[in-house]
């Protein structure tokens, strides 16, 4: 009865990290910043930790289907 919750929650991680972390490449690609007026190195690593973060958050809440 659980396991609804758990695959809704472990795709919405998935999604916002995939799309976060896709979306933070981009912009490095562009040679754009991520966030404006914050040091550019800064921005970009807490949004990678942060995507990254999301995608093991998912990956753990599919794992306890």
């Amino acid at each position: 009865m659980e396991s609804g919750p758990a695959i809704f929650t472990g795709l919405v991680f998935g999604l916002f990290g995939a799309g976060l972390l896709a979306w933070t490449g981009a912009r490095l690609r562009r040679r754009e910043p991520v966030a404006h007026g914050v040091n550019p190195i800064a921005s970009a690593t807490l949004a990678a930790l942060v995507s990254v973060a999301a995608l093991t958050i998912g990956a753990w809440c599919l794992t306890r289907l």
